[in-house]
């Protein structure tokens, strides 16, 4: 690469004491594990700062930890959604990397190592990425979330072909600034939660680090599509890095009357069930036979897509509608669970996660992500099911 090229992508910014040395880079390229292994080996500086969070650390130094997932308490835990995201979009990252023989995050990993042998300090900046999801989820509405899963998956299953020779573009900073700058357009929200808020958070990280180590030369490896926003960050004034740090961190919590909203379903439908039974026995127990087979029609069907096993198809039915007036449990736990003790998942299954999930027919043949595919269809079934029995309970009792 020429020197404008290097000069375009590597910048310096002094803040009090410290010299930062900001090295942008291609997630997936050979070129960009080089510069940064050259840039370590000069011996210029005291520590090195990358663009990963502490899980995304750990799935690079732990390249079997999804073989010691524990799923089960995945499903307890709600991260249903994180995993299946997180899924997604290293399956996105290994598509590229299978084109360039480059693994997803070499330069990342390029810079541990070196770090290590030079018994350099490592600082993580980014923010967690299970934060930025939830954020994004937070504050952008329900049509984009749509959109913007859908996209990924479209993404990450993807099978176009990407040249090298784009990557690099992509790299000088040009090419990609511009679709950064197309996308704030169409999702302002989205782009400032995904992009300037992480430029944010990476200068309060370092500015911290900083200030508790006191370096002189800190070398900051990060994705080019972060370089300006983290140099403009840098420039301006923090007074309080570790209080925008926490800023940057908080989600919403769940507004009270959405934490009461399942509760309130409950006592609507059992309101018109007792209702029915009290204009006749009869009316009351079709309401009932009404809400059991819609409800675990709709959950059955959602399984069924999923590709479960046909006692999980069965268990569907047989929860949803009793879990649909219990807001304590799922449809969707309850359903994967049931395919977790038919169709255990085996080491094999945990080993070929991430390159099963590159293809489309991988999500519902490998026991892990089809798994989690029962959980997401069955509970999407079954809260479709619970609208839907609803409002035939105000038709019956109404109209």
């Amino acid at each position: 690469m020429s020197e404008p090229a290097r000069a375009h992508l590597s910048r310096t910014i002094t803040v009090g004491d410290t010299a930062f040395t900001l090295l942008g880079t291609a997630h997936v390229s050979r070129t960009s594990v080089t510069e940064v292994e050259d840039a370590i080996a000069c011996g210029n500086f005291d520590a090195v700062a990358v663009e990963l969070c502490t899980q995304r650390y750990r799935a690079l130094d732990e390249p079997d930890a999804l073989e010691r997932l524990d799923l089960f308490q995945v499903l307890r835990g709600g991260k249903v959604g994180l995993v299946a995201a997180s899924l997604a979009l290293a399956a996105f990252q290994q598509r590229l990397a299978d084109q360039f023989g480059t693994r997803p995050g070499a330069e990342m990993e390029a810079a541990i190592k070196r770090a290590d042998a030079a018994n350099l300090p490592i600082w993580l900046v980014d923010r967690d990425i299970s934060i930025t999801l939830k954020r994004i989820y937070q504050r952008i509405p329900w049509w984009q979330r749509f959109t913007l899963l859908s996209g990924l998956i479209v993404s990450s299953l993807s099978r176009e072909k990407i040249t090298e020779a784009e990557i690099e573009r992509l790299k000088e900073g040009d090419l990609l600034e511009s679709t950064f700058a197309d996308f704030a357009e169409r999702s302002a929200l989205l782009y400032e939660t995904l992009i300037t808020e992480r430029d944010q958070y990476i200068a309060a990280r370092l500015l911290q680090k900083a200030q508790q180590s006191q370096p002189t030369n800190v070398l900051v490896v990060i994705g080019a599509g972060h370089l300006t926003g983290v140099e403009a960050a840098l420039h301006e004034p923090m007074a309080d890095p570790e209080a925008t740090r926490r800023t940057l961190e908080r989600t919403l919590p769940k507004t009270r009357w959405l934490r009461w909203l399942p509760w309130a379903i409950v006592g609507f439908i059992f309101a018109g069930f007792g209702l029915g039974f009290a204009r006749s026995p009869t009316l009351g127990m079709e309401l009932i036979v009404e809400w059991v087979l819609i409800n675990g029609s709709l959950a059955a069907v959602g399984a069924l897509i999923a590709a479960a096993h046909p006692l999980t198809i069965v268990t569907a039915f047989l929860a949803a509608p009793l879990t649909s007036l219990n807001p304590t449990i799922g449809a969707g736990f309850v359903t994967a669970a049931a395919e977790m003790a038919l169709r255990k998942p085996l080491v094999r299954h945990f080993r070929t996660l991430r390159s099963d999930v590159t293809r489309l027919r991988g999500w519902w043949q490998n026991r892990i992500s089809r798994t989690l595919l029962v959980f997401l269809f069955s509970t999407l079934g079954s809260a479709i099911g619970t609208y839907v029995a609803g409002f035939r309970i105000v038709e019956r009792l109404f109209y």
